[in-house]
């Protein structure tokens, strides 16, 4: 299975300066999509560092309200974080960066899945190069002379080319 061909990757949020403030993503589109994964990666980890994702009816996210037990906090060592949201109840989803302590945000990523239409054309090589080391801080990701997989303990679940 070529991975990258059955999802939709988007990036929500560009690098943000340092900050305290709570940063929110861009609002995704659900249509056709059955889920989303939230990739948002942190400059530096603090225990009050957290993500939460958020949902609404309206595009540019003006009602978006907090999803009840979404949220993840750092646990004072994480600065990647990976939220996944099955089947939202709401068209509109995004993802809400809290900074309490002083950080940046590197940048966040959104992949929707189980997509209505298929294949699904994403980004450009190199964007692509760049997301696969991102997530590769995150997830077991790794390049086999240009094939990219998702290994758990030695298995494969899937590959990326």
């Amino acid at each position: 299975m070529n991975l990258s061909k059955n999802v939709k990757i988007t990036q929500v949020l560009v690098a943000t300066a340092t900050g305290t403030t709570t940063i929110d993503t861009s609002v995704v589109d659900m249509q056709g999509y059955d889920g989303v994964v939230f990739l948002v990666s942190t400059g530096s980890a603090a225990a009050d560092i957290g993500v939460k994702l958020q949902q609404g009816q309206v595009s540019d996210g003006s009602d978006a309200a907090d999803l009840a037990g979404s949220k993840q906090l750092s646990d004072a060592t994480q600065k990647a974080f990976v939220l996944d949201l099955y089947q939202p109840q709401e068209r509109y989803v995004r993802a809400a960066i809290q900074r309490t302590t002083t950080t940046t945000i590197e940048a966040a990523w959104a992949i929707q899945y189980c997509g209505a239409k298929m294949p699904i054309n994403n980004v450009t090589a190199a964007q692509a190069a760049k997301l696969l080391a991102r997530i590769s801080r995150v997830l077991p990701v790794v390049d086999e002379g240009g094939v990219w997989r998702i290994c758990s303990e030695g298995s494969d679940h899937g590959e990326m080319a």
